[in-house]
């Protein structure tokens, strides 16, 4: 009995992270579907912001937003200040009277939340295209052109572009990307080539304004607005070339706090939306949405059976044994890993990646508890770089 939990934790865990991938890969390859793109395409454009409290970042944020390469008459921005107490308003106003494109204010009163706010912004916005900022979201200049680039396939109705990490003076980490999400964009990339993806960065995408649907205060605009986007029949693709540039986090407590408002938001966006995991509608998304959401998410119960039945076997075979061994020193790495990044420690692959891989499945195993207590997150604090 305990061979097959072992085995069979094994094996849906190598499918989550390695055999579905490689089956999208194989997939891409034998019947791709191309996006019929143009860079010439340049559609008006209003850029949404929801803040709360982000005076310290604001003002660069805008200014991030005046210098995109894009012509000035077809772009606006539209900020929606969540009951700001620290001066956010008036930074926004100062840069509004002095741009050469428009910046309007909104102020929400009572405080709502970020999906709230931009029901509130849609109605007001003058662009074809909708694309969404988070508050200290850096865009590289042709951001905006490389996301509308995609607009000119009619079937396109989101696009999400690629989220880099920089050091404080802007230079990039690395190649810009953790492994992890190098792993993910390299999904994303195999995605949009069948079809559509089933994950967005938020802080830099965009969207036809005709799709757009006002979403419940509790639900998470960066999922279910483009679970609703392949609900209309319409795609949702990846655009590598759109840079959004995110200071790395030093702080791991503010990552996993993050993590988990994020997964707990996801896994109530799955609830909503289920029936796109019902495979007599499109059952090439619906196994896209079961695969790398819904059992990614899920996936620290096969870990923990398979770490129990290694323990388990560990005294009959030498091989139960050995995997219980590098199961263990693959959480001593993780743990050494939150040690030397808590002693402001650069980590390297050998330990980022286990640190970060344990990260990630204890967020999800925090936000199922959550879920299933029915709890949920509506307001947001700024994230902390």
């Amino acid at each position: 009995m305990m061979e097959f939990v072992f085995w069979a934790s094994f094996a849906l865990l190598f499918y989550i992270y390695f055999g579905y991938p490689l089956a999208v890969k194989a997939l891409a390859m034998l019947k791709p579907t191309p996006i019929a793109a143009n860079d010439d395409y340049l559609p008006k454009v209003s850029i949404l912001i929801a803040a709360y409290n982000e005076a310290k970042d604001i003002e660069a944020t805008l200014r991030n937003k005046l210098a995109l390469d894009y012509p000035p008459e077809k772009l606006e921005v539209l900020v929606i200040s969540d009951e700001s107490e620290d001066g956010t308003d008036r930074i926004v106003e100062e840069v509004a009277a002095a741009a050469d494109i428009p910046i309007r204010l909104f102020r929400q009163i009572p405080r709502q939340g970020k999906t709230a706010g931009l029901n509130t912004l849609v109605p007001k916005a003058n662009g074809d295209i909708l694309l969404f900022s988070d508050a200290n979201s850096q865009w590289d200049t042709q951001a905006v052109r490389k996301l509308c680039r995609n607009f000119a396939d009619p079937q396109v109705g989101y696009v999400t572009g690629k989220m880099v990490y920089v050091h404080a003076d802007g230079s990039m980490v690395g190649d810009g990307c953790s492994a992890y999400m190098r792993y993910e964009n390299w999904l994303r990339d195999q995605e949009t080539r069948i079809g559509s993806i089933v994950g967005v960065d938020g802080g830099i995408d965009a969207m036809r304004k005709e799709l757009y649907q006002p979403l419940g205060a509790d639900q998470l605009p960066d999922f279910v607005q483009p679970l609703k986007v392949v609900d209309e029949g319409y795609r949702v693709v990846y655009e590598p070339e759109a840079l959004l540039k995110e200071e790395a986090l030093s702080d791991g407590g503010s990552e996993f706090s993050m993590r988990v408002r994020v997964s707990l938001r996801a896994l109530w966006a799955l609830k909503d939306m289920k029936h796109l995991m019902n495979p007599a509608g499109d059952p090439i998304f619906a196994w896209q949405l079961i695969s790398h959401k819904l059992l990614r998410y899920a996936a620290f119960a096969p870990m923990v059976t398979l770490a129990l039945a290694a323990i388990y076997l560990a005294p009959v075979k030498g091989f139960y044994a050995l995997v219980a061994t590098g199961y263990a020193l693959f959480l001593y790495l993780a743990w050494s890993g939150h040690k030397k990044e808590k002693e402001g420690q650069a980590l390297s692959t050998l330990y980022a990646l286990p640190y970060y891989f344990m990260l990630l499945n204890l967020a999800s195993l925090q936000a199922f508890v959550a879920f299933s207590k029915g709890e949920k997150k509506v307001i947001w604090n700024p994230r902390k770089g």
